[in-house]
């Protein structure tokens, strides 16, 4: 019978396909933050996916606000995109204190931080975070920022800001975390940050949620999407806005605890078994004839 539909799950499929093609854009990041990537990573990217977009039967996008990004960058009609969103795994949980608080001191970490986790790159917007934190820092001065994940490209502005604002004690870098201390690592941290300018869809926010840890988030993209009315949403920009938003979370214990019940009730409406569901009627409207 041979094959009739082919999954390609990340923005490319082959170039040469003899049966209809489903694929799931994850970002649109190398168009609508260009200056983010290096010329040969946006030249491959964009050449590639948009062929891609274009010779598919149908596409899935991972948000809307990809969705959107699909037709406003690429023209692609509306009506060839599904959205489904991802899910969280069940290992991210609230963590017994006791595990934590032994996990917290034999890792060496400091009692109250903030974390962020993803690749250091720049559309994570991170040295507008650092400036917020190099203020927040003098009110709270027994807090730390965790900048959690590998080094991308262009990085090299980040550890700068660090170094001009004389923050080498107060910001830590500990790299690439697997995945099954994520969760360790959301627990102990007292609120998750994520200044991005741009996303596909943002599991870290999802992740902390599901954790039960605060979470404030740019207002960029796809971040209300997961983050909703469950954590603060902030202009990704305005260092400023940063620094009030974290501020008033440090200062307000019963603020934290109502954010952790919201971000977890939040968290539970992201399952990866509506997205296989919704994936597999995407399959059944191709095969079908449907666009």
């Amino acid at each position: 019978m041979g094959i009739r539909l082919l999954h390609s799950p990340v923005n490319i499929q082959p170039l040469v396909l003899p049966c209809k093609g489903v694929v799931t854009v994850m970002d649109l990041s190398f168009l609508v933050f260009p200056e983010g990537f290096r010329a040969p990573q946006r030249r491959y990217q964009r050449l590639f996916t948009q062929l891609s977009v274009r010779r598919a039967t149908h596409l899935i996008a991972i948000s809307r606000s990809t969705a959107e990004d699909l037709t406003r960058f690429l023209g692609v009609d509306p009506a060839k995109v599904s959205v489904t969103l991802p899910g969280v795994d069940s290992h991210y949980r609230p963590l017994e204190r006791a595990l934590v608080s032994e996990w917290r001191r034999k890792r060496g970490l400091p009692e109250r931080f903030l974390l962020y986790l993803g690749t250091l790159e720049p559309r994570k917007n991170l040295p507008t975070l650092i400036r917020a934190f190099a203020a927040f820092r003098q009110g709270n001065p027994g807090v730390e920022l965790v900048l959690a994940g590998g080094k991308g490209w262009l990085y090299q502005p980040i550890l700068t800001s660090v170094k001009e604002l004389g923050l080498q004690d107060d910001v830590l870098f500990p790299g690439y975390i697997a995945e099954d201390e994520l969760p360790l690592w959301y627990n102990a941290a007292e609120a998750f940050v994520y200044p991005s300018l741009y996303e596909g869809f943002g599991l870290p926010p999802l992740e902390a949620m599901a954790c039960g840890t605060p979470v404030v988030a740019s207002n960029a993209s796809s971040l209300p999407e997961v983050v909703g009315s469950a954590g603060f949403l902030v202009a990704p920009d305005d260092a400023e806005e940063w620094y009030a938003a974290l501020s008033r979370l440090a200062r307000d214990p019963s603020l934290r605890v109502a954010l952790r019940q919201r971000g977890l009730e939040r968290a539970k409406e992201f399952t990866w078994a509506r997205m296989w569901q919704q994936t597999v009627q995407v399959y059944r409207h191709v095969l079908a004839g449907g666009v």
